[in-house]
């Protein structure tokens, strides 16, 4: 929270004005998937929860079922008088943007993409430098040298997880081979876990002993068949390692729960910035879970190696590639 705070300079910090606590009702707005989802969408709702547990404020939220309703459950929340609103997902971009402009005493966040309008807050997060780490973790613990990538909707944000991944597995490993399949085009992509169980069980079938998801609900179905098969899996967002205990090697976290806190903390506070927030490794935005549920999967050579990249990254020893930087991945 505290390193969160220091990224003013690198946000246009707009300030939007101020609201006492009880004059607040925030509300979130997940994605296709829903709340509890135990991945992205869950994420934003722990924070939420933390918010509530913290304060005694209670929030609004909303899980829609088609895209058709983005825009009309930020309009819903905004004419019943819902400040902040926080939309989970890049998908609520157009909705938010004719939305945002209605309503310009309204504050408005929304995660994974930039809505450049004075009174939205845009997060950002480099999960390609998460994604270095877990690749590092994933071929250090293969066996086989060949590891997997399971994306959920064929879009430049999940290929940016899926490059940052491969960076990592093959500048530890130079002659590994990672395998990597995307779930689908459309939002269905991110609810199909029978799909994510075949396309994780082809991938072991070609000797893939280790698997990260970056899927949402369809990575549940990755997970699902790494265990079955005794191989291990890496879960994402959330910190997924009690899904399967002793079959996820680690998860890339990715802080949405605190990045939704700080948006209802900040405008309860009257301490609330609009702008542009990018969230990585320096910021603590994005990082690996190590828990009693892994311990014994991670080694101290692993833990040694991966604490040395994160300090690397951060210096700028290390460049992770950005896919959405270049629109490719030279790896």
């Amino acid at each position: 929270m505290k390193k969160l705070l220091l990224l003013g300079a690198a946000a246009l910090a707009l300030t939007a004005g101020g609201a006492a606590a009880q004059e607040i009702q925030p509300a979130v707005a997940y994605d296709l998937g829903g709340k509890f989802d135990k991945s992205f969408n869950e994420a934003a709702y722990v924070g939420a929860e933390k918010f509530k547990a913290d304060t005694g404020i209670a929030y609004r939220d909303f899980e829609i079922q088609n895209d058709s309703q983005r825009e009309q459950a930020l309009r819903n929340f905004a004419r019943r008088g819902a400040n902040p609103v926080v939309a989970i997902g890049f998908s609520y971009a157009n909705a938010l943007e004719k939305v945002a402009k209605e309503f310009p005493d309204t504050k408005f966040a929304i995660v994974d993409m930039v809505v450049d309008l004075p009174n939205v807050r845009s997060i950002v997060f480099k999960e390609h430098e998460g994604s270095y780490i877990v690749g590092k973790l994933a071929v250090m613990a293969s066996e086989t040298g060949k590891v997997g990538f399971v994306g959920g909707m064929d879009i430049p944000l999940i290929r940016k997880f899926a490059c940052g991944y491969k960076q990592g597995v093959l500048e530890t490993k130079a002659d590994a081979e990672v395998f990597e399949n995307m779930t689908g085009t459309t939002g269905a992509a991110w609810t199909d876990p029978v799909k994510g169980g075949e396309l994780a069980k082809s991938q072991m079938d070609r000797g893939a002993d280790v698997i990260y998801h970056a899927a949402g609900g369809t990575g549940l179905g990755v997970l699902q068949a790494v265990a079955d098969a005794g191989k291990l899996g890496i879960g994402v967002d959330s910190n997924q390692n009690a899904v399967h205990p002793g079959s996820v090697l680690t998860s890339m976290t990715k802080r949405v729960d605190v990045a939704v806190e700080k948006a209802f903390t900040d405008a309860r506070d009257g301490t609330w910035t609009s702008g542009f927030y990018s969230l990585g490794l320096a910021e603590d935005g994005v990082g690996w879970a190590y828990d009693d549920n892994n311990k014994e999967l991670i080694t101290e050579e692993m833990i040694a190696a991966v604490d040395q990249a994160k300090a690397d990254i951060i210096a700028g020893k290390i460049k992770v590639h950005d896919y959405m930087a270049s629109n490719d991945c030279p790896f």
